[in-house]
């Protein structure tokens, strides 16, 4: 459990103020550890604190409380567990982001900062010493999330969630899940994988790593063509864009209208995938899996490996 910065600079880009509401503590039987955490925005919320009654009050209150907040799970809220939880809630705009660049350590408390804490943080910034999410001396203590292989899946539909199943429990990988509405994802999404929806996909682009794989695969042919010049734009370590020999010939022609080189249209890869495994969704999404776990995703760009291909 780490503090996910870049899942939370891409939620204030599509949603402008979010709140974040992390379990500080535990006393007794409690849905989650400390450390699990939920983002929430006006109208939707991604990750989870456990749900039940605990979730369902925090995300209402969210942007009524800040600070820590100390809950019973049996007599105030009626869950069963019966243990108790503290939570720290948080509201973020671009201001307020722009103060934690850099940060690899978050530690929030009341008063001054105690030499403890002090202590703690400097050895886990300095020296590389291993943190885990804790309280100390009233001070909550976290690490700032260091992804190693960052993948964003543009696409919420029959392959787009074939992905996510196939490639979530993979612990290198943190996946961000990106579409234009909050009912295009399922109903059970899984605790690490952050679902952004936002109407407008383009917007939160600038948030992506520049090392970050993209897997392009919208209901929209005019949406794919806008994400990939804005990807092309911003810079990548992979794309792959969903698609027919068919479509990336058409799609070749037209990015190459809006100025792009054949050497840039070139790093993205299309079609996507193992073209023996057939077009169900899940033959794609172990493909494609297979295609970007033997890839290493730089800065530069990685060319599309001919034995990979689909069609769709």
């Amino acid at each position: 459990m780490a503090f996910d910065l870049n899942a939370l600079r891409a939620a204030v880009a599509a949603h402008d103020r979010v709140a974040r509401v992390v379990i500080t503590e535990v006393r007794g039987s409690s849905p989650r550890e400390v450390g699990a955490s939920m983002l929430v925005w006006d109208g939707g919320q991604s990750g989870t604190i456990g749900g039940g009654a605990l979730e369902y009050q925090a995300a209402q209150q969210a942007f009524a409380r800040d600070g820590f907040s100390r809950h019973s799970l049996g007599p105030e809220l009626g869950q069963c567990c019966g243990g108790a939880v503290t939570l720290l809630t948080e509201v973020f705009d671009a201001s307020q982001l722009a103060t934690l660049d850099g940060e690899t350590v978050m530690a929030r408390g009341p008063g001054e900062m105690p030499l403890a804490v002090k202590r703690l943080t400097t050895c886990a910034r300095n020296q590389g010493v291993d943190l885990r999410p804790r309280m100390v001396q009233g001070w909550f203590v976290e690490p700032v999330a260091l992804p190693t292989k960052p993948v964003w899946i543009w696409g919420a539909g029959h392959v787009g969630r074939a992905l996510v199943d196939v490639l979530h429990p993979i612990p290198e990988i943190e996946i961000t899940w990106v579409d234009t509405a909050p009912n295009r994802f399922p109903d059970a999404i899984p605790d690490l994988v952050n679902a952004l929806p936002t109407s407008d996909l383009l917007r939160v682009v600038p948030y992506a790593p520049d090392n970050a794989a993209h897997l392009i695969l919208t209901y929209s042919h005019a949406l794919d063509l806008s994400l990939c010049d804005a990807l092309l734009h911003h810079g990548f370590g992979f794309t792959g864009l969903i698609g027919s020999d068919t479509k990336w010939a058409r799609f070749r022609s037209r990015l190459h209208k809006m100025g792009h080189s054949d050497a840039q249209i070139s790093r993205i890869c299309c079609p996507i995938g193992r073209k023996t495994l057939g077009k169900h969704p899940q033959a794609i999404a172990v493909g494609v899996a297979a295609q970007l776990l033997s890839l290493s995703t730089t800065k530069s760009g990685a060319l599309c490996p001919t034995s990979f291909a689909s069609t769709a």
